[in-house]
């Protein structure tokens, strides 16, 4: 017989969630991700509750800001982030759990559109650099 779950556990969840997507939106401020979108995804899809996307100026900056922010996520959470992507760096993702995200060079991101595909067109753009 299994006990049911104690409903703080889904405040805990929620606020380490929220924990997750400041840190992620921290850290790409930081490393002055440019125009930084964050597409809630809670009730819409059972794999993320965030999905974010940003773009970086070279493969460079978009390696250096992947590697960055997994290094932050395991500090934080202890919890490893699987990075994909990161030996091209045209596009990776770091999948965070319940927070996915996409970092792109400018003409990558402009091809696949993600932001459209989930329907986000009017995006509001944080953290402009």
């Amino acid at each position: 017989m299994s006990n049911p779950a104690p409903a703080n556990d889904t405040v805990s969840n929620a606020e380490s969630v929220a924990a997750l997507h400041a840190l992620v939106m921290q850290s790409l401020d930081d490393d002055q991700a440019q125009e930084t979108v964050s597409i809630p995804l809670e009730g819409k899809s059972s794999i993320a509750d965030h999905m974010v996307i940003a773009s970086g100026r070279s493969s460079r900056q978009v390696a250096a800001m992947a590697q960055h922010l997994a290094e932050k996520i395991k500090k934080e959470t202890g919890r490893s982030a699987r990075v994909e992507g990161l030996p091209v760096a045209d596009w990776v993702l770091i999948d965070a759990g319940d927070v996915i995200v996409h970092l792109f060079k400018p003409e990558v991101r402009s091809f696949y559109n993600l932001e459209r595909m989930w329907g986000f067109v009017d995006a509001p753009v944080a953290g402009n650099a």
